[in-house]
């Protein structure tokens, strides 16, 4: 993994109120040959997060509706290390009218302006048996802060 220091991180949305901070502790496992987390992890520390806010929300899922990881865009701002303590932060970019983007940053517990990935997904809601894109479920909506 290599940082990507020729670029500024993202200003919008990030400066909103997260819908969900995930706290996630680096383990031992995590490390790659050059002692720092290998990036491969940073996308199961966010499917995590993700997963942690889902938790919290009432009937995101059924057996004709679910969701899909559709895009991901992750800027690597500096290796992780070992031992270290995250909160990932996760907020609402974007509603469609099936999908979800999701901002989110990677940052120390122990020092917020130590941040160490940022970027966004896009989670579209589909129907498993037909593969095709559904409404996002109003729990969605409303979790991720829709108000009309």
């Amino acid at each position: 993994m290599t940082p990507n220091p020729s670029s500024e991180p993202a200003k919008s949305p990030t400066e909103s109120t997260p819908l969900f901070v995930a706290p996630i502790h680096v383990r031992w496992r995590d490390l790659d040959a050059f002692n720092h987390v290998n990036n491969s992890n940073f996308l199961t520390y966010l499917e995590e997060a993700r997963l942690q806010w889902l938790q919290q929300v009432r009937d995101w899922f059924d057996e004709a509706s679910m969701p899909v990881l559709a895009a991901s865009d992750l800027q690597y701002r500096r290796p992780i290390p070992w031992p270290a303590s995250l909160h990932i932060e996760l907020r609402c970019a974007r509603l469609g009218g099936s999908s979800l983007t999701i901002a989110h940053r990677i940052i120390d517990a122990n020092d917020p302006d130590r941040l160490y990935c940022d970027g966004h997904v896009v989670m579209v809601w589909m129907n498993p048996a037909t593969g095709k894109p559904v409404p996002l479920p109003a729990s969605i909506r409303i979790a991720a802060g829709e108000t009309h």
